[in-house]
């Protein structure tokens, strides 16, 4: 039996706070969202939290694995639970569509850089940009 985050946290030591549990629940809301979504989507219920509160928790909550973040593009990273991590990012440059893909599709390029360059590709970080579609056309 997995243990929620609730347990989590306590089991480590960390108390369960009322911002620690409005950012979960912000990232697993929003999906890729930037920290200054989070904070957007917190102030909705707790207008006292500040942006700094939301990037120590952040930190906190991906140093515990429960989040893990990835860089869709220049700026701030986004971020999303770690238990759905398990997946590449497709960002189409004309329309900004993020597309989730599994990591099997990527497997032949994450070999090849491992046997040609002894390199071990971390696919969740993995962002791949291009053009979708319907840009295409």
């Amino acid at each position: 039996m997995t243990r929620t985050w609730h347990e989590e946290l306590r089991a480590r030591g960390y108390r369960v706070t009322p911002q620690r549990q409005l950012v979960l629940e912000a990232v697993t809301r929003l999906g890729h969202a930037t920290p200054e979504d989070i904070c957007a989507q917190v102030q909705e219920t707790a207008r006292g939290v500040n942006i700094s509160t939301v990037y120590r928790t952040l930190e906190l909550l991906e140093e515990l694995g429960m989040v893990t973040h990835t860089h869709l593009g220049h700026g701030a990273p986004t971020y999303h639970l770690a238990s759905e991590a398990d997946h590449v990012h497709l960002v189409c440059r004309g329309c900004g569509e993020i597309t989730e893909v599994r990591p099997e599709l990527v497997q032949g390029l994450v070999s090849r850089l491992d046997d040609e360059l002894g390199f071990t590709t971390d696919v969740q970080h993995l962002t791949v940009f291009g053009r979708c579609r319907n840009c295409r056309s």
